[in-house]
């Protein structure tokens, strides 16, 4: 049996009929840079999110820097854990910032609230928790800790659409969020796309400001921007699936339910868990293993497609040597990030492709 790691093509057959017609549509009213397609998206995500505004822009890095450009100066520190994708603190820089890492909690692999005072400076001006793999942090701490501080909140929730935080939606309850929506993602685009989210009229101005080469009115520009504009295209694609984002976020809750009853118990894995806040949505689903290569390698010879989010910390990559780390400053990570590796999860995988994997997973524990 082959189980590919994310099976978009199946999505696409499932929806194909209601995906045509929105993309003829965006060329019959040649509406192919933000437009009414992307803005009928954009209302309907700020609905989803609980949020006032959602800005769309053309991918989850731009959403990123603008939710952060919005806030900060030149300059200024911003704390966020390093185990996460490398956009994250890229898009720090590029507005501005300056990366500071604080180490995570080692059952929700998110930010530890614990130990974020300690790395607060006079430099400091934001928090950027990430909600990793689908499960929101634990954001009372953290706000509270940002009211006490006068620091602002970005969630970077590229991997959270719709999950929730002690009945609040992700996207809604920092100063801003941001998303990605590229095409592997819980709601995914067929191209790059990205939103930034917040309840901030001054965030949400900036944002559609920045994204469209600082102009209001076509020629006349208040600021030198960038041209960060989703298009009517995606704009199209998201607004179809968005409808079945719930639907696909119960398959891959029942799905990581599967996972977990075949392989609860199983001596040498662990799996992962769901926090008492929030509601997980799976992006990813991540067991933890000592030997994470070669179950990826036995794996592969089974015919299973797996991946390692992510394989580096970033305090440990070339790219932040400068910063002078080394291994040992953020334990939790370091110990967590050597052993993670991600099994296929997607709304369509069955029930026997789940059983198919977890036994290659038992068998290869079992050899070894």
């Amino acid at each position: 049996m082959k189980v590919p790691f994310v099976d978009l093509k199946a999505q696409y057959q499932s929806i194909r009929s209601e995906i045509l017609p929105q993309l003829e549509a965006v060329c019959e009213n040649t509406s192919f840079v933000l437009g009414p397609f992307v803005k009928e998206f954009e209302e309907a995500y700020a609905k989803f999110c609980d949020a006032k505004h959602a800005i769309a822009v053309n991918n989850g890095t731009s959403a990123d820097q603008l939710a952060i450009m919005a806030m900060i100066k030149p300059g200024d520190e911003v704390i966020t854990p390093p185990n996460t994708f490398f956009a994250t603190t890229e898009a720090i820089t590029a507005a501005g910032g300056k990366p500071v890492f604080v180490d995570i909690e080692e059952d929700s692999y998110n930010i530890d609230p614990a130990k974020i005072e300690a790395a607060i400076t006079p430099k400091t001006r934001m928090i950027v928790p990430i909600h990793l793999y689908g499960q929101p942090a634990d954001m009372d701490p953290i706000m509270d800790i940002a009211k006490k501080h006068n620091l602002y909140v970005v969630e970077d929730a590229a991997q959270a659409h719709g999950a929730d935080y002690k009945g609040r939606r992700a996207g809604s309850i920092g100063d801003a969020a941001a998303f990605s929506f590229y095409p592997g993602k819980n709601l995914g685009a067929y191209g790059e796309a990205g939103a930034v989210t917040t309840n901030s009229e001054e965030v949400a101005d900036f944002v559609k400001l920045y994204r469209d080469h600082g102009s209001k009115t076509k020629y006349v520009h208040d600021i030198e921007g960038h041209n960060m504009r989703m298009s009517g295209f995606q704009g199209a694609v998201l607004g179809v699936k968005l409808k079945h984002l719930p639907g696909w976020t119960d398959n891959r809750r029942r799905n990581a339910a599967l996972y977990n009853e075949h392989l609860s118990g199983v001596d040498g894995v662990i799996t992962p868990k769901e926090m008492p806040y929030a509601k997980h949505v799976y992006h990813l689903y991540v067991i933890r293993v000592k030997n994470r290569e070669g179950l990826q390698s036995y794996l592969a010879d089974q015919g299973i497609a797996s991946g390692f989010h992510y394989k580096i910390p970033l305090h440990l990559q070339k790219a932040y040597e400068g910063m002078g780390h080394k291994s040992g400053d953020f334990p939790v990570t370091e110990k967590v990030m050597e052993e993670i590796l991600s099994l296929p999860m997607y709304p369509e995988l069955s029930a026997e492709q789940i059983a198919y994997v977890a036994n290659a997973v038992k068998e290869f524990i079992a050899k070894s």
